[in-house]
């Protein structure tokens, strides 16, 4: 469980003490790159509470989805097509899902706990 939250506290440590700008021609790029770790970030918070997280998943899991959501943009521009749009949203939909889950997980152990008092 602590890597994934090791790897967003540097992430927002070094976003707001360097004062880095990014050219608008990388934006696209960016914007699935965070999408991307945002979506490996809760699958691992995920399977840490499923009790199934393996390092090595999460830590290639990060680097496949980069860069194949970076690809897709390449490609995308490329052919003058807005392929990012179909990253943004596989990896929309997939944060959205993942943070459904996760909230499921934490109510049931809080209410199992609860059930475990009386």
């Amino acid at each position: 469980m602590w890597l994934p939250i090791l790897f967003l506290l540097i992430g927002v440590t070094l976003g707001i003490l360097t004062d880095i700008r990014i050219p608008d021609a990388y934006t696209d790029y960016l914007s699935i790159a965070v999408l991307a770790a945002f979506d490996t970030l809760l699958g691992g918070i995920r399977a840490q509470l499923e009790k199934t997280f393996d390092d090595t998943v999460f830590l290639t899991g990060f680097f496949f989805n980069v860069s194949l959501a970076a690809l897709l943009a390449f490609l995308g521009v490329q052919l003058g097509v807005d392929l990012y749009l179909a990253a943004v949203f596989a990896f929309g939909v997939r944060l959205f899902k993942n943070l459904a889950i996760i909230r499921r997980i934490v109510i049931d152990q809080k209410l199992l706990m609860k059930i475990r008092k009386k």
